[in-house]
C-alpha cells in the first residue's frame, strides 16, 4: 500500500506545476495562448498514445517492473524539460517524455490495485487519488513562488525529486513482489479486441474523458482566468492549490458512499451537476470566485476517484482491469486534450474566458448523461 501511494505522489506535480507558470513560460519563449494550450496538452496526448501499449509491457515484464522503468523515464523527462537555458526542443521533448512515463503508471497502478486489493477497490482508489491530488495541489501552490525566486525551470523541475523517492520505494517493493499467474486461479480474461467492442468499456472511457477534460482545462487555465478577474498571480496560484486540496477531501469523502455498492449512478450525476453549478456561478457572480472554485474542486476530486474506481469495478480480473485502464485512459485523455487546447483557441479568438467556461458547463452536462450508463452495475463482459 505504501509503495502504491508513494508512486501516486509523483504522477501529477510535473503537470499541474505548468499551469502556475504558464505566463512566465509564454513571456520567456514567446509562445501565444494557443501554443501554450498545446504544450499543456502534450502530457494528455502522451497518455492517449502510450496507454494502449501498457498492457503489453505489463504482460512482458509485470506491472511492477513496468512502473519501475516508467519512474526512471519520468526523472529523465522532468530533468530534460527544466534544463536551465534549455531550448524549445528540450521543453517540448521533455514534456512528451514525462507524459509518456506517467501514462505507464496511470494504466498499471489501477491493475495492481485490482490485483492486490480486489475487495477494497473504492477505498484504495480513494487513498491513491488523495495522495495524487495532494502533491498536485502543492505543486500548483508552490511552483510560482519558487519560480519567482529563481526561474520557471526550477519551479517545474523541483518536483522531479518526488520521482526519486518513488524510485527508491519501488526498488524496495520489487524485492518482495512476485508476478501472479491469474490464469492458474481459473479466471479467464478477455482479449484486447473484445474490450474495445464492449459498451460498458466505452461508457467507463467516456466518463474518464469528461472528468479529465474539465480537470486539465481548469488546472491549466484557472490561474490565468483568475488574473483576468483581478486576482494577483500568487493568490491565483494558491486558489488553484485550494481547488485541488478540496478535491482531495471530496475524493476521500465519496469513498464510503461507494463501498459495498456497485451502482454509482446517483453519485456520478450529483458530482457532475455540482461542476455545472460551480462554473455557472463563476460566470454570474465572479466576486464569489473562492466559493465556486471549492465547489468545482469537490466535483473534480470526486469524479477522479469514481473514474478510477470504475476501472476496477467494471472488470472481472486484474488483467481485464489493465486492458480497460489502457483503453479508457487512451481515448479519455486523447479527447480531454481538447480541453486546454480548445480553451486557449477560444480565448485567442474571442478575447474572453466566458466561452471556455461555457464549454466546461457543456462537458459537465455530457458527464451527467455518461454517469447514468457507466454507473450501472455491469461488467465489461457478461461471461468469462
Amino acid at each position: 500500500m505504501v509503495t502504491i501511494l508513494v508512486v501516486a505522489a509523483n504522477l501529477r506535480p510535473t503537470i499541474t506545476a505548468y499551469g502556475s507558470v504558464v505566463g512566465m513560460i509564454g513571456q520567456d519563449t514567446g509562445l501565444g495562448p494557443a501554443a501554450l494550450g498545446v504544450l499543456g496538452a502534450i502530457p494528455l496526448l502522451a497518455f492517449a498514445s502510450v496507454s494502449p501499449l501498457v498492457h503489453l509491457l505489463s504482460r512482458r515484464y509485470g506491472p511492477d517492473r513496468a512502473v519501475l522503468g516508467a519512474t526512471v523515464v519520468l526523472i529523465a523527462g522532468t530533468a530534460l524539460r527544466s534544463l536551465p537555458g534549455g531550448s524549445m526542443a528540450t521543453l517540448w521533448i521533455g514534456t512528451a517524455v514525462l507524459g509518456s512515463a506517467i501514462a505507464v503508471c496511470n494504466v498499471a497502478v489501477p491493475a495492481i490495485v485490482k490485483r492486490d486489493f480486489p475487495g477494497e477497490v473504492p477505498l484504495v482508489t480513494g487513498l491513491y487519488a488523495a495522495v495524487l491530488s495532494t502533491t498536485a495541489a502543492f505543486a500548483s501552490g508552490l511552483t510560482l513562488p519558487i519560480a519567482l525566486r529563481s526561474s520557471w525551470q526550477a519551479g517545474i523541475g523541483i518536483w522531479g525529486l518526488l520521482s526519486v523517492v518513488a524510485l527508491a520505494a519501488w526498488l524496495v517493493r520489487l524485492r518482495s513482489v512476485r508476478r501472479v499467474d491469474f490464469e492458474s486461479r481459473g479466471a479467464r480474461t478477455t482479449d484486447a479486441q473484445t474490450m474495445w467492442t464492449s459498451p460498458v468499456a466505452w461508457q467507463v472511457t467516456m466518463f474518464m474523458a469528461t472528468q479529465a477534460t474539465t480537470f486539465y482545462l481548469l488546472v491549466t487555465w484557472l490561474p490565468t482566468i483568475e488574473i483576468s478577474l483581478g486576482v494577483d498571480p500568487v493568490t491565483a496560484g494558491w486558489h488553484s492549490f485550494l481547488f485541488q486540496i478540496v478535491g482531495i477531501g471530496a475524493g476521500l469523502g465519496i469513498t464510503p458512499m461507494m463501498r459495498g455498492r456497485t451502482d454509482h449512478r446517483l453519485v456520478g450525476v450529483a458530482i457532475s451537476v455540482l461542476l455545472m453549478v460551480a462554473i455557472a456561478g463563476l460566470l454570474v457572480a465572479p466576486a464569489w470566485v473562492l466559493v465556486w472554485l471549492m465547489l468545482a474542486g469537490v466535483s473534480s476530486g470526486s469524479s477522479l476517484v469514481l473514474a478510477l474506481a470504475l476501472i476496477g469495478e467494471r472488470s472481472r480480473t486484474s488483467e481485464d482491469a489493465g486492458r480497460l485502464s489502457g483503453m479508457s485512459q487512451s481515448v479519455g485523455y486523447l479527447l480531454s486534450a481538447g480541453g486546454p487546447i480548445g480553451a486557449g483557441l477560444l480565448f485567442q479568438a474571442t478575447g474572453s474566458w466566458t466561452y471556455p467556461l461555457l464549454a466546461v458547463i457543456g462537458v459537465g452536462a455530457a458527464q451527467v448523461v455518461v454517469s447514468l450508463y457507466a454507473g450501472r452495475d455491469r461488467f465489461t463482459h457478461a461471461t468469462v
